[in-house]
């Protein structure tokens, strides 16, 4: 599971392309895993959009997560499934879709994260880092936060919330998360160079973190 550049879709930033075309582009950029996210359209219109979506990540070998809805997840067999803190909780999902499939858990404190973790969660989804358009009721945790969860936790982190090409390095850098994630940032302009230019950030910050230990 390589959580690099998680990429969370938003058909709301896409400027006359199909969301399966807009995909393929992070894909082709680089992004290393999918998230589907729909709140506003019903069960069967989403399950059709992920029946396609999931054409174009199984072309590419790249994991397929649906946000919050579990039982679209298993139908159409997508690799996992991403629940918030006023979903379904982490242990009832995790026994619903199997130890196979991978289970991401939303997290803005250590407590929440090592809940998580132990109730199933294959990975955490931290923040808002910052204050974000996407969830404008989410309140920034900061930098700060992120490293202690990173820290409190034996499983993989993702930091999400107000990530920016420019931002991307400084995030990486002080928390130590294993990947970011981002809507705007990848979906909004040009996608695949937005995808491109990102993952160059994140590799750069590895780099770096990996020569200063």
């Amino acid at each position: 599971m390589d959580l690099r550049l998680y990429a969370v879709t938003d058909r709301s930033y896409l400027n006359g392309i199909t969301l399966v075309e807009a995909v393929e582009m992070a894909i082709k950029g680089g992004a290393t895993i999918i998230q589907l996210r729909e709140k506003n359209i019903g069960g069967r219109e989403f399950y059709g959009l992920a029946l396609k979506v999931k054409e174009v990540t199984g072309l590419y070998n790249i994991p397929l997560i649906i946000n919050d809805r579990v039982d679209v997840a298993l139908a159409v067999d997508a690799d996992g499934v991403h629940v918030g803190q006023e979903d379904l909780p982490a242990d009832v999902v995790r026994r619903m879709i199997g130890p196979g499939k991978i289970l991401g858990v939303s997290a803005k404190t250590v407590e929440e994260g090592i809940k998580a973790q132990r109730d199933g969660a294959d990975y955490l989804g931290v923040g808002a880092v910052y204050s974000t358009l996407t969830k404008p009721e989410s309140d920034a945790i900061g930098l700060e936060r992120v490293k202690m969860i990173k820290e409190a936790v034996d499983i993989p982190v993702v930091a999400i919330g107000g990530i920016t090409l420019e931002n991307a390095y400084e995030v990486m850098v002080k928390t130590g998360v294993d990947g970011l994630s981002t809507v705007s940032a990848v979906f909004s302009g040009d996608i695949e160079k937005n995808a491109r230019l990102l993952i160059k950030e994140i590799e750069r910050a590895f780099k770096d973190r990996n020569q200063s230990m």
